[in-house]
């Protein structure tokens, strides 16, 4: 019995754990940039939170509607909706759903990608599997799936040797 509920929980967990790295390895793989949703400009289509995944594309084959990733200074990227595009002159002008008023002209060298698609609240996972908390987390996980795995063979052995002494003490 206790080998079933180990074996069911380690399993569980291994899923979870295969299932994450899934998420976030193979659209990497796959060419996609993912980047974490930190504020509710596009809100309600891309909740705060989410994971969304970004492909490089031709900055004149945007159109309006599309959903853009573009350079702000230094490491800092936006996520919105194109509501103009201007091929000739080379720029595009965004704004985000929840917003009331257009980001500007974004010139097309600053266009990151367009983004493909999103996953709601994974974006928190990305985030903090990067520090010091979600690496104990990942440790402590793996730790756990060894020891659901192991804790029935020894638990196993202690009662095989019980059953072994037992018969010698009656016979005493």
């Amino acid at each position: 019995m206790l080998q079933k509920i180990c074996g069911f929980f380690s399993t569980i967990l291994m899923v979870v754990l295969l299932a994450l790295a899934a998420v976030l390895i193979v659209p990497v793989i796959l060419g996609y940039t993912e980047l974490a949703v930190l504020t509710g400009s596009m809100q309600p289509t891309i909740p705060v939170g989410s994971l969304i995944y970004v492909k490089e594309v031709e900055p004149s084959t945007l159109q309006v509607g599309d959903v853009v990733t573009y350079q702000l200074e230094g490491d800092t990227m936006v996520t919105h909706r194109v509501v103009e595009v201007n091929p000739d002159e080379g720029y595009l002008v965004t704004q985000g759903d929840a917003n009331e008023d257009p980001d500007g002209q974004i010139t097309f060298d600053r266009i990151v990608g367009k983004m493909d698609f999103h996953l709601p609240y994974l974006g928190y996972i990305s985030m903090n599997i990067r520090t010091k908390t979600g690496i104990f987390a990942i440790c402590g996980t793996l730790i756990a799936i060894i020891l659901l795995t192991f804790i029935p063979e020894i638990f196993s052995n202690d009662e095989e040797e019980e059953e072994k002494t037992e018969p010698a003490k009656k016979q005493n």
